[in-house]
């Protein structure tokens, strides 16, 4: 459940909880049980599904990687059978981001898992790594940076305790660093000094912001981080630890092995070993650049991070209400207009979410916030200040949100006022897009009754109508005492017939 405004909500705390992460590399799922407040794993399950290597030269993933992936999600979903949707959290992050074809695997994988997937942002990747991260570890004082390499981003966090502070995502990973630097298994000295000072040019976008920041403790949370601290161990070049030197006695005797299959020897997995040099060149980059003295490794990853999260939510400390309450603040949002709006839209659209098939946690959370955001363009200018709005919260970085519902918030906002034309839901997945015009038809409706400004309450209004109808029935004397307000639905009804919707306003 999401920790929203329902205060009447009061649905039994799940049992059970579970997590995907869809990495570019590995897909993981972890099941957990809800303990007093407290998360205890149950279940891990992981497989290389290497969807990130099935991207062809266009950027869409093939066949057959989707068919790897799919068969291990069935295998994953029979573990998820009868959990409800709210304990569940299942997420792609970067072969997905950027894979053009998305839609249609995603498609796929929801009809086999029976659950909603999301695709989050990187740095949305990085908060929640963070947050899996900080929860396996001691409370200790102090910053600490984090850094989980994956198979097409690495995740770089400065926080302290459970708050993330700085949070970056850089476009690099132990699969494509393979693709590139590594295809043939081969490790020589050229490789791995171009493999590194690639990884250096891209950590010149944080290295001197993180370094001036600086943090008490630095942390390792991924598997190629977790195969190199088995490594120095095995090597005895360190209990386990990892130092900037012993990363460079390390870097000699790889390039000394010169392939790949012969990290078996130093205990590297099969399906590991490929992968290995790679994400090596990436964390000495890292140590060179931001200048790490020594890291140690944290079981707590992205799939962690999730199940901390859903608890976040059913226990009503949802983060994406403090990222709306820190998106009015920090653009000067009229909170008082906006709840008002909320309020009128939130009664319409429970005489309509029946009728438009609209009654779910997600669809109320989205009109309340659209609601409470949908001015937000005004920081910006007057003029079209719907689509600055709608600008705004399609491209910033959102704590707590999908892409998906990212994009879905944005369109409501867009689509608010004035014009209400197929630009607003062009780029909508076509499934969605009946709803999402239903949504913002309720918008616009709270908009113009609140248009005055006074926060009065909702008028008590009758509604009803069907797919391309709404019929909204009045008191005679609340419409007449407001002329103004009679021509915007006026307005409102030549706006919305434009695209073939009939607004229909009665009196009683």
């Amino acid at each position: 459940m999401t920790a929203t405004t329902n205060a009447e909500n009061t649905a039994p705390t799940p049992d059970l909880l579970a997590a995907i992460d869809m990495g570019s590399n590995s897909f993981h799922m972890v099941v957990a049980r809800l303990v007093h407040g407290e998360i205890r794993t149950i279940e891990k399950m992981g497989e290389k599904v290497q969807l990130g290597a099935g991207l062809d030269e266009n950027n869409c993933l093939t066949e057959e990687a989707q068919q790897r992936a799919l068969e291990c999600l069935g295998r994953f979903a029979q573990r998820l059978q009868g959990m409800p949707s709210e304990a569940v959290q299942i997420v792609g992050t970067n072969a997905l981001r950027v894979a053009r074809n998305k839609q249609e695997f995603i498609a796929r994988a929801e009809e086999v898992l029976g659950y909603p997937v999301a695709v989050i942002a990187g740095r949305e990747e990085a908060r929640l790594v963070y947050l899996g991260v900080s929860h396996t570890l001691s409370d200790d004082k102090g910053r600490r940076l984090v850094i989980d390499i994956g198979g097409g981003s690495t995740e770089f966090i400065i926080g302290q305790r459970f708050e993330p502070q700085e949070m970056e995502s850089l476009h690099m990973g132990c699969v494509s660093f393979r693709n590139r630097y590594f295809p043939d298994g081969k490790i020589t000295k050229r490789q791995m000094e171009k493999a590194v000072t690639h990884a250096e040019q891209e950590l010149l976008n944080i290295r001197q912001h993180y370094r001036a920041i600086g943090w008490q403790s630095s942390v390792g949370s991924s598997g190629s981080i977790k195969a190199i601290a088995n490594v120095l161990a095995t090597l005895k070049i360190t209990d386990g630890t990892i130092t900037r030197e012993a990363m460079e006695e390390l870097r000699k005797r790889l390039i000394s092995l010169g392939k790949a299959e012969k990290l078996a020897d130093l205990g590297v997995r099969t399906e590991r070993q490929s992968i290995f040099p790679a994400g090596f060149a990436i964390l000495l980059a890292a140590f060179r650049s931001l200048d790490i003295k020594t890291m140690t490794f944290a079981d707590g990853a992205l799939r962690e991070g999730l199940l901390y999260d859903i608890v976040g939510r059913i226990q009503h400390e949802d983060v994406r209400e403090r990222t709306i309450a820190a998106l009015q603040e920090r653009y000067h949002v009229d909170q008082v207009h906006g709840a008002a709006v909320e309020e009128t839209a939130i009664a319409a659209w429970d005489q309509m979410a029946d009728h438009w098939d609209l009654r779910t946690a997600n669809d109320e959370d989205l009109l309340r916030w659209a609601c409470r955001l949908h001015e937000i363009g005004l920081t910006i200018s007057h003029s079209q200040y719907h689509k600055h709005g709608g600008y705004l919260l399609r491209y910033s970085d959102l704590p707590g949100f999908s892409q998906q519902f990212q994009k879905d918030l944005a369109t409501l906002v867009r689509g608010h006022r004035r014009k209400f034309s197929p630009a607003v839901f062009q780029d909508i997945e076509p499934e969605d897009r009946s709803r999402l015009r239903h949504l913002c038809v309720l918008v616009r409706l709270a908009v113009l009754l609140q248009h005055p400004r006074n926060h009065e309450p909702p008028p008590e209004m009758a509604l009803d109508g069907r797919q391309n109808r709404l019929i909204v029935e009045l008191p005679k004397d609340w419409l007449s005492q407001r002329p103004l307000t009679l021509a915007d639905l006026q307005n409102e009804q030549e706006y919305l017939s434009r695209q073939d919707f009939t607004l229909e306003v009665r009196t009683r």
